[in-house]
């Protein structure tokens, strides 16, 4: 999703109530709110795929899995973000209608227009979150995933998922989401995806 500034400086409070009569969503960092607008169909399938799956593995596991619509706290002060997917297996997030607070999971499917905010700043909110064990960036131009995990040494560890420059048609790349238990084919989180050279070699 692409975020655009479109605010004057409110607090917190000011911020939830005035978001929750707005026909769009917005994001709200530091005081000031970004309008969310939509991104493009791969994008939209790519979110769609990893989230029917999950909610499919976790059904009747005490987890939820939400899509674009559910806002993360970072704190009660903000910043509240809208990842592209999330899941939160804590108990107290059980009952939320608004704010989901511990989240162990947090998907973003990257865009051009943001790609640096979503590995930068966004990142490192996120891990202030004391109940996220993973962050997953996937790219919607190519078929390439980054799993961000927690090691044993406190440490945020990246795991990269792709296919060699010259793709054997028999290798499967299976991803890993350890923190849900749950394994992949890297493709099928592409299923229905139409890539930007696909679109040139088709016209």
């Amino acid at each position: 999703m692409i975020a655009q500034s479109n605010s004057p400086v409110i607090s917190p409070p000011e911020y939830l109530d005035w978001e929750s009569q707005q026909p769009v969503k917005y994001e709200y960092i530091n005081g000031e709110v970004l309008a969310m607008t939509g991104g493009t169909l791969g994008h939209n399938s790519i979110a769609l795929n990893i989230a029917s799956a999950l909610k499919t593995h976790l059904r009747g596991k005490g987890c939820k899995v939400f899509m674009a619509d559910a806002k993360v706290g970072i704190s009660t002060n903000g910043p509240f973000f809208y990842p592209d997917i999330m899941v939160t297996c804590d108990h107290t997030d059980q009952n939320a209608r608004k704010i989901i607070d511990h989240p162990c999971l947090i998907v973003e499917v990257l865009s051009p227009n943001t790609e640096a905010r979503d590995r930068g700043y966004k990142f490192r909110n996120y891990r202030q979150i004391n109940t996220l064990q993973e962050y997953v960036l996937i790219d919607a131009e190519k078929m390439n995933v980054e799993c961000y995990r927690m090691n044993e040494k406190n440490k945020w560890e990246l795991t990269p998922y792709n296919f060699d420059e010259t793709p054997n048609s028999d290798r499967i790349v299976n991803i890993n989401f350890t923190s849900v238990d749950y394994q992949c084919p890297l493709e099928m989180l592409y299923e229905d995806v139409i890539f930007s050279t696909q679109n040139a070699e088709e016209s």
